[in-house]
């Protein structure tokens, strides 16, 4: 019983979450703007720049996350539950960072208006999945647990909005791009781009099984 007191007991998890969207939210925000001035070659190194920052910021709390569970006696949520949070939200990070550099190692040399769409998408998704890591802390409130399901199906509707705009998109491409290799690189951009989304959505899907069994 001595023993248990000497350990951490919850650490600091939720504030660690906090840190991660805000990151995550970082990189989309400065591929949004790396979309946006494309055309430019200073701006789209220092917003690809930017970019890498923001994911190796979130790398580090991802690090931290993974430490702190194997040196933490009690959690405030369960163990798995922190594990697939904390590294699915990574992995939206990672695909932020993935998109930018298929842009460039691909020499893409244009912005289609299907790339300008998927990429407010994922910002939307982005923005409201920290908004619903905030809320985690509270899941107990009834009110609480009720916005950050609320927000989860927002992310819902922003990812079926995604899937759309990416079959549009790939229905477009493949009727209308004669030349072969850029239509090769599109697809990959699109395809990187809706599965932002998707990984969005599955946090969501995680974060929703939190309140469920917390509230």
């Amino acid at each position: 019983m001595f023993f248990a007191k000497l350990l951490p007991r919850e650490g600091n998890f939720f504030e660690l979450f906090n840190q991660h969207a805000e990151h995550i939210v970082e990189a989309a925000h400065a591929f949004s703007k790396l979309v946006q001035n494309y055309g430019d070659a200073h701006l789209r190194e220092k917003y690809n720049q930017d970019v890498d920052n923001a994911e190796r910021a979130a790398d580090r709390v991802t690090q931290e996350v993974n430490r702190l569970i194997h040196t933490t006696f009690i959690t405030p949520i369960d163990r798995e539950q922190i594990h697939s949070l904390i590294n699915g939200m990574d992995d939206v990070a990672d695909l932020i960072q993935d998109s930018a550099e298929t842009m460039a190692l691909y020499d893409v040399r244009h912005m289609t208006e299907e790339i300008t769409r998927l990429t407010d998408l994922s910002v939307k998704c982005c923005e409201r999945l920290k908004h619903a890591v905030s809320l985690l802390e509270k899941v107990n409130e009834p009110k609480t647990a009720e916005a950050a399901l609320k927000t989860c199906e927002e992310i819902d509707r922003l990812e079926s909005d995604a899937d759309r705009v990416m079959r549009s998109a790939m229905s477009k491409l493949f009727r209308e791009e004669p030349e072969v290799r850029e239509l090769i690189k599109l697809k990959a951009i699109y395809e990187l781009l809706e599965t932002i989304t998707d990984k969005c959505e599955d946090v969501a899907n995680l974060i929703e099984g939190v309140v469920l069994e917390n509230s």
